[in-house]
């Protein structure tokens, strides 16, 4: 029979019309078991009933409610006949016949499969008829036949369901979810059409801490809360793959009601999830995307979603951000850079520019910082902040820092044979992921052999963020560092985590003020004042240098040196500047301040 499910219907009626056709009966039916519910479900009947009752008693009907007919089809195992005698007088059976209720005979034969009664055929002869063996023969073969039809649909729609559907939550999937959208944005609907991506935060320290069966509990409470939110919407919600999921607001949708929509399910998402003994609650990272029927497709809306649910997860997450035409162009950015800039370190797209650092007092130069950047081909000049977290995140923040503090030596080298008396140091940024990287000090220590450069002629900046990233390998790195006699500064010092305890415990020369406490210096920022005067005294009773970034005005300049500290750099000074503009710098040795 090339049947499937979406013809079964038609196939099941042809039958049931042809068996009351040859049998000259009155009525037929099919009647298929759901062993969950333990009910028998009507599939199929000829002739149609002219009138139809709503709810219709004859749909689903409970076993334990069952007359002693449908009974039967739970166990049924060989056909079973009724005729109106005096043996079975306390059987009828009553049709419905135009004005009129009568007496009628029956067969009931089981559809079996597996040993298991699946179902059953009914054949009702309004008055007495009888059935022969070779009529009951028949019938037994028709219904292992449409046996073997269920059991085949039944197959069918199990595989549909898994192609369509995750395996763990039961929620609609990937192909699923496109799909939906898709038909979402035909250009007959309505729009605006709202779709939310949502990213669980942290959900890998709940796997590391309970383990994974643990988080597939926690990921299938989370479906069941956002498909009961869905529920309430006649929206639809999808899992896409680990600890991500999707959900596309029903009907046409403005930002204020699918925000409000976000922070109702934020809110149920952060309910605690009992597991075992424990009681554990998430956050979630929202990102909201809206598309107009006709205009966008599903790919595109569903990539948008996704960028605004980076965006806030990289603010931390726990929040909702709705996507905007900077996302787009940022996310087109990080792309190109992603895509390129594995050949851009390997080529020579990348340069390195040089801002002095100055005694405040004297104007000698004392160190110039390397800062990388990119002469990208269509984009022009890229500061590092446009490539370095791309970098970081698709594992080429190694490659890029060797490439940087290589270039930084050699051009220091340069500077030395062209400049014997020259005495500064090369400041060199060093990222959280090249810190805690192995052979890291391996590959300081081969630049410094291989352009003959001094371990003090080079200091190493890190972040707050680096220090506490991993604190024990942090503190081991720094010290084999010290040992080659390589300086390290922390950067954009009061920014971070930094503790008094790190402080002490870490092998560091100096400390870098952030610029964001330098900027107003001397313009009545009392705020700022305080903070620079604190980093001052910690400097000076740790014993450390101290350096500010960002000065810009000579008001800074004075307060700062009023302060006690008297070594800086900023635009008050210079610029960051090509090697060329860098070299004649260090010509004049001092800047005019």
């Amino acid at each position: 029979m090339g049947v499937d499910a979406a013809t079964v219907r038609e196939a099941y009626e042809s039958v049931l019309r042809q068996l009351v056709d040859h049998l000259g009966i009155d009525f037929s039916f099919l009647r298929h078991n759901d062993f969950e519910a333990r009910a028998t479900l009507l599939t199929a009947e000829w002739p149609p009933r002219l009138s139809v009752p709503d709810p219709d008693p004859l749909a689903v009907v409970k076993f334990e409610d069952a007359d002693s007919v449908f009974k039967l089809a739970e166990t049924l195992t060989e056909p079973a006949v009724f005729r109106p005698n005096p043996e079975q007088e306390g059987y009828r059976l009553r049709v419905e016949q135009g004005s009129g209720l009568s007496a009628t005979s029956m067969s009931v034969v089981p559809l079996l499969h597996s040993g298991r009664t699946t179902g059953i055929l009914g054949l009702i002869k309004v008055g007495d008829r009888s059935w022969s063996e070779e009529e009951l023969n028949a019938l037994k073969a028709i219904a292992a036949l449409l046996s073997q039809l269920q059991s085949r649909v039944i197959a069918e729609e199990q595989l549909r369901f898994a192609a369509l559907h995750d395996d763990l939550t039961q929620l609609p999937n990937r192909t699923a979810l496109t799909q939906h959208i898709h038909n979402r944005l035909d250009v007959s609907m309505p729009g605006p059409v709202a779709v939310m991506h949502i990213d669980l935060d942290r959900l890998k320290a709940l796997n590391d801490f309970l383990g994974h069966a643990a988080g597939d509990r926690f990921l299938k409470t989370i479906a069941d809360r956002l498909r009961t939110f869905v529920g309430t919407t006649a929206g639809i919600v999808a899992r896409l793959s680990g600890d991500e999921f999707v959900v596309v607001l029903a009907g046409p949708c403005s930002a204020r009601v699918a925000t409000h929509h976000a922070e109702v399910i934020a809110d149920a998402i952060t309910a605690p999830v009992t597991l075992g003994v424990e009681r554990i609650s998430r956050s979630a990272s929202i990102g909201l995307a809206f598309g107009e029927p006709g205009r966008h497709t599903a790919e595109l809306l569903l990539r948008q979603a996704d960028q605004a649910a980076l965006v806030a997860k990289r603010a931390g997450g726990h929040d909702i951000a709705l996507f905007t035409d900077e996302m787009h162009a940022d996310s087109r950015l990080r792309n190109d850079v992603e895509i390129h800039l594995r050949d851009a370190i390997a080529g020579d797209s990348l340069t390195l520019y040089f801002q002095p650092e100055v005694d405040l007092v004297s104007g000698r130069v004392t160190a110039v910082e390397a800062l990388v950047r990119w002469q990208h081909p269509t984009r022009g000049l890229l500061p590092p902040s446009a490539f370095i977290p791309v970098a970081e995140e698709t594992n080429l923040a190694g490659e890029l820092g060797r490439w940087v503090l290589d270039r930084a030596c050699r051009t220091l080298a340069d500077w030395q044979r062209e400049i014997p008396e020259l005495d500064i140091s090369m400041r060199v940024n060093i990222s959280p992921v090249q810190l805690v990287t192995n052979g890291f000090v391996a590959t300081v220590a081969r630049a410094l052999t291989e352009f003959s450069i001094t371990g003090r002629r080079l200091c190493l900046e890190i972040t707050e963020v680096a220090v506490v990233q991993d604190l024990s390998r942090t503190r081991v790195t720094l010290r084999e560092l010290r040992e080659l006699g390589v300086q390290v500064a922390i950067d954009d010092f009061g920014t971070g985590y930094s503790s008094l305890s790190h402080l002490k415990e870490l092998p560091v020369d100096a400390l870098k003020i952030d610029r964001a406490f330098v900027a107003e210096l001397g313009n009545g920022a009392t705020g700022d004042l305080a903070i620079v005067q604190s980093i001052i005294g910690l400097a000076d009773a740790f014993g450390l240098n101290i350096i500010a970034e960002g000065v810009e005005t000579q008001s800074a300049r004075q307060t700062l040196i009023e302060l006690g500290c008297t070594r800086a750099q900023g635009f008050l000074f210079s610029k960051p500047v090509s090697t060329d503009a860098a070299l004649a710098i260090l010509h004049g040795v001092r800047i005019d301040i």
